[in-house]
């Protein structure tokens, strides 16, 4: 079994309810018979169209009490909660459902502003990133072949406390989910001194950043890709590195980086991508490629699901 097959099977012992507010796209309409008959998640679906009159008046009232400070009226509050993905970052504020999956329609920025505008954000994080489970053919890589990236969704060109908070919470989805140590590198077109520019100052601000506030993460950069995944590479490039060639969470300098990246080992590498899940929220959500299938959305149900069980178990 699979560390993502795995994730799946963990979700039907406790399923919760989860939102996916678009349900007007074949993709989703077929994910959501396919995790209501395997007992995956309690599927609330949304579209335009939907009757959320049992829904909207508790979402529209908490809407207008985070927003009156803005000027937004009670009228504009009840027009908010109109759009699907609005209501359905709405009623997991509320606790109403447990998690949202959204992005096969919508695009990621829409996603993410949503869940922004409407979501609690994590305080101990106070960064809000978007982080991948890939899970590579070969489990001579990674983790048995599982990596976390990050950050592939949220901040274009993220500062060195942006790209150590990002790094954090990726770290920490690792060690959560599967009680797996995160040994985190920041990757650049350095390894350790061999180019000099200020992505690279980014990187090794961000190190001693993480070093701080995680001084249990096994964590180094900047490095590039092959010295961070590969040992023979590692030995070579930077032997004195705490990383050998075996890094399991990777930080990309920038969004372009990220989200070409996982988006290549995907394709190119068959990889099964899980994501990317958008992480500094009190409660779990998960955005998706409009590339995504099927098979994509299940998955990303299935983490959220994990996630709040998580959350659960820790209070919130």
């Amino acid at each position: 079994m699979t560390k993502i097959e795995s994730i799946i099977e963990r979700a039907k012992k406790d399923p919760k309810k989860i939102v996916l507010p678009e349900a007007s796209d074949e993709r989703v309409l077929e994910a959501a018979k396919r995790i209501t008959s395997e007992k995956i998640a309690e599927v609330v679906l949304l579209n335009e169209t939907a009757d959320t009159e049992k829904y909207s008046g508790l979402a529209a009232e908490k809407f207008y009490e985070l927003k009156k400070h803005k000027g937004v009226t009670e009228g504009d509050a009840k027009d908010a909660v109109k759009d699907p993905l609005c209501l359905a970052a709405m009623l997991t504020r509320l606790g109403i459902v447990d998690g949202f999956v959204a992005g096969a329609v919508r695009m990621t920025r829409d996603v993410v502003r949503m869940a922004i505008n409407c979501m609690e954000i994590d305080r101990s994080s106070a960064v809000v990133s978007g982080a991948f489970l890939m899970e590579v053919g070969n489990p001579s890589f990674g983790a048995s072949g599982l990596f976390v990236f990050a950050d592939c969704a949220v901040i274009p060109k993220p500062s060195a406390k942006q790209l150590a908070r990002a790094a954090i919470s990726a770290g920490e989805l690792l060690e959560k989910l599967f009680q797996i140590k995160p040994r985190v590198v920041f990757l650049t077109y350095s390894s350790k001194g061999s180019a000099e520019g200020e992505s690279i100052d980014r990187a090794r601000e961000a190190v001693e950043k993480v070093k701080e506030k995680r001084p249990d993460f096994v964590v180094d950069g900047e490095l590039q890709l092959d010295a961070a995944i590969v040992p023979e590479i590692a030995k070579r490039k930077c032997p004195n590195s705490v990383i050998k060639g075996d890094a399991n969470v990777l930080i990309f300098p920038n969004l372009d980086a990220g989200n070409i990246t996982y988006k290549a080992v995907e394709r190119l590498a068959k990889a099964t991508a899980v994501g990317p899940a958008l992480l500094g929220f009190t409660k779990p959500c998960s955005d998706l490629s409009r590339g995504c299938s099927a098979d994509d959305i299940v998955n990303a149900v299935a983490l959220t699901v994990v996630r709040a069980q998580l959350m659960k178990d820790e209070g919130r």
